[in-house]
């Protein structure tokens, strides 16, 4: 005791003790309801457990635990009781001291944190400052930690440094390796709680409810229904089949790694989809009650009165069932639980979409600006398997589009690279006798041609509307081509032509443009990176920030959005055909093909251009989503080449990372297991495939996911603007639906 004492006062252990400042968020007790949990912390800090934290080294080793680095004395977070949680929930801070003489312990690279609370908290970053010869050491944590109770491991974070396998510290690789290994959980079957932090693969066997008589098809392992893997829940087989998966009630929480949950966001892809399923869904049910045509709306402004007074609501049980449906608190408020109230939509930026002119421009600016292609045959042609289909080239001829094309022939407007087309024919030709077996619908395939104007700008020039009729052992087309009216009753043919194709479109949007390629296939990469790549690996620390609440908002999707009776079968479509329909789409998936100037040329809109920063030339100027589009990918592409020549100087370095390589060996045959054997996958054995793959992934999450999501309730939320789905056949002369469309327009094509 007398040393110390002479030690203190002589400071000859002036390095024996390093202060620190814990940041984190406290489980907010007005939030969360949690008053016991609060009580409970108190106590448990009088009794002197608490929070605790304890270093551990990088660069001294312990030979009595397995050369791992050596652990200091836990340490207590300094003023807990002090720091009272605030009215909504944020940061808070706290001092924290630990006895850590770095002679003898050396420099500190991780740091063990232990909850004994009764509640989780969210940590946020631990610093040290003044450590010899380091100065500031961070360690960056970004994670729920909960009761010490919970984990059968302790919660280790590193430092905020970047190290390749090869170069981790040797004192810090076994706990390196105990991460990885406790984040796979390969031994841990589940069903997994709310606290686990479980990153494991299963196929979607989730969707529908075989015990209630509702099933649906098992998307992936299986050749005739491929599809990219999701988490695994671990929740127990249906009793009916066993290879599906029991579901959970809407109020119940299905299970996401804790750590991707979300944490104070908003669910910002929910919002279309729920406004949209607000006005497709609810308003129809409540017609049911008030209406003489249920169902349906009477005219255009029965439409605006959605945006513009806003409509009385009674109290029905399909609005209670439909408000427990949407997990977005923006649904809640605009259906408050019971009595009467006005449902009052949020007005659109786009409320008119009837010219031709911005029904061109939303095809290169909308929210489903990827679909278009160069045509450079006439007239199309299918590429449905004749033996079950038939010919099916289109029945769109010279006739039909040469007075558009400013004085040229449809020869030389192919030659010109003027001729484009929006081609849904294929897509869903396949479907649509059972689609259109459904109750309520009617639904063509349409084929839809543009011409390049002189001035630069999309000209529709012809529909076809195609729709299926049985023809002993084929499926074949019966179809009709429309073309521009501004008059009259074929004005309102014209308009009903387009409304067609939006159907068909907004359809491929959701299911396809949006759901499939920015958030199924993503998921495997969110997984796969979590199972194989060390925080501390510089493609972890690179793609990380961008995976942000894509699992807990597919999750939610699969309990919500995309199961059996949800919101897609309600509101789009192919109904309860459209995850398999999606599946169908994703054997043609080829990951090579998704950045987007490959997607470019592959659909004849880009020509390569070696002088051009993105090596590709637009071939339509005014192409609002292509132009900006490849901006921002040159800006990625640029960005990832050079972090990642920071870590890789050479391909032998890429070879040798073992954590790579296993990573991109279960994206391919775990992850996008069902498509492993496609030629087309990179090998990862040069700098430069893993600098595509990077910026391909990177372009997905961020910039091709925000030109598909964003822009829905701007674009979508006029119901008339992307209808969902259609009712009847297109109105023929000589039929009561014609002259109902003579005698009232808004009524007839309402």
């Amino acid at each position: 005791m007398l040393s110390g004492i002479i030690d203190g006062l002589t400071g000859a252990n002036k390095n024996a003790r390093l202060k620190g400042t814990v940041v984190l968020m406290r489980k907010n007790v007005l939030d969360l309801n949690d008053f016991g949990a609060t009580v409970i912390d108190g106590i448990s800090e009088f009794l002197g457990k608490g929070v605790t934290c304890q270093l551990i080294s990088s660069t001294l080793v312990d030979p009595n635990n397995g050369n791992r680095g050596k652990v200091g004395a836990e340490a207590n977070l300094e003023q807990w009781l002090t720091s009272l949680p605030s009215l909504t929930t944020g940061e808070s801070k706290f001092g924290v001291t630990f006895d850590w003489e770095v002679e003898k312990l050396g420099v500190p690279g991780a740091v063990i944190v232990k909850n004994n609370h009764a509640a989780e908290f969210f940590l946020k970053t631990i610093t040290l400052d003044d450590v010899p010869g380091r100065g500031t050491v961070t360690f960056v944590a970004n994670s729920w930690v909960y009761p010490v109770a919970k984990y059968r491991y302790n919660r280790v974070f590193f430092s905020n440094d970047t190290y390749l396998p090869s170069q981790m510290p040797a004192a810090l690789k076994p706990y390196r390796d105990d991460e990885l290994r406790n984040l796979r959980g390969d031994d841990q079957q589940g069903p997994y709680e709310e606290h686990d932090r479980v990153y494991r693969y299963d196929v979607y066997n989730d969707l529908g409810e075989p015990d209630r008589g509702n099933p649906r098809p098992v998307l992936g392992g299986s050749a005739d229904h491929p599809y990219p893997r999701r988490c695994r829940t671990g929740r127990k087989p249906t009793s009916t089949d066993p290879n599906s998966e029991s579901r959970l009630s809407l109020v119940e929480q299905i299970y996401v790694p804790r750590d991707e949950r979300f944490g104070h966001l908003k669910m910002s892809d929910f919002l279309g989809y729920s406004i949209k399923a607000i006005s497709q869904g609810i308003v129809p049910a409540v017609r049911t009650y008030v209406d003489t045509t249920p169902g349906e709306f009477d005219s255009f402004q029965d439409i605006l009165n959605l945006y513009e007074g806003g409509i009385k609501l009674p109290k029905i049980q399909a609005l209670e069932d439909m408000r427990k449906l949407f997990p977005l608190q923006l649904v809640k408020d605009l259906l408050p639980a019971g009595g009467n109230y006005l449902l009052k939509l949020p007005i659109p930026q786009i409320i008119k979409g009837t010219t031709d002119e911005e029904f061109a421009r939303e095809v290169l600016a909308g929210v489903n600006p990827m679909v278009i292609t160069r045509l450079t045959e006439f007239p199309p042609k299918s590429t449905l398997d004749h033996s079950k289909y038939g010919d099916q080239t289109s029945t769109i001829t010279a006739d039909h589009i040469e007075k558009g094309l400013e004085g040229l022939t449809v020869q030389q407007a192919l030659d010109g690279n003027r001729l484009f087309i929006l081609d849904h024919h294929d897509r869903f030709m396949p479907f649509l006798i059972d689609v259109n077996n459904l109750e309520g619908n009617f639904i063509y395939a349409t084929r839809t041609l543009f011409f390049l104007r002189g001035e630069g700008r999309l000209a529709p020039l012809a529909i076809e509307l195609s729709e299926p009729y049985i023809d002993g052992a084929l499926t074949k087309a019966k179809s009709k081509v429309y073309t521009p009216a501004s008059s009259g009753v074929e004005a309102w043919v014209w308009q009903l032509a387009k409304a067609y194709v939006a159907v068909n479109d907004s359809g491929w949007h959701q299911l396809i443009s949006h759901w499939l390629n920015t958030h199924a296939v993503m998921e495997p990469f969110v997984i796969a990176t979590n199972r194989q790549l060390s925080v501390t690996h510089p493609v972890h620390k690179l793609l990380h920030p961008h995976y942000r609440d894509t699992m807990t908002i597919n999750a939610l999707a699969r309990q919500t959005l995309i199961n059996g009776g949800g919101i897609f079968e309600m509101t789009v479509f192919p109904g309860k055909y459209a995850l398999a329909m999606s599946s169908v789409v994703y054997k043609g998936w080829n990951f090579t093909e998704q950045g987007l100037p490959a997607d470019l040329v592959k659909r004849g809109v880009a020509v390569a251009d070696p002088s051009s920063p993105s090596k590709v030339r637009l071939l339509i100027e005014d192409y609002p989503y292509a132009s900006d589009g490849l901006a921002i990918w040159h800006a990625i592409e640029q960005w990832v080449g050079e972090y990642l020549a920071i870590y890789y100087p050479d391909d032998a370095t890429l070879q040798g990372d073992e954590e790579l390589q296993a990573w991109w060996k279960e994206v391919r045959e775990v992850g996008h297991g069902d498509l492993k054997d496609a030629p087309w996958w990179p090998r990862m054995q040069a700098v430069t495939e893993l600098a595509g793959a990077c910026t391909t992934i990177i372009w997905i999450a961020s910039a091709l996911h925000a030109a598909v999501n964003f822009g829905q309730y701007p674009y979508a939320g006029y119901l008339p603007n992307r209808p969902t789905v259609s009712r009847r056949r297109m109105p023929e002369p000589g039929t009561e639906a014609y002259a109902e469309l003579e005698r009232d327009p808004e009524l007839g094509a309402a």
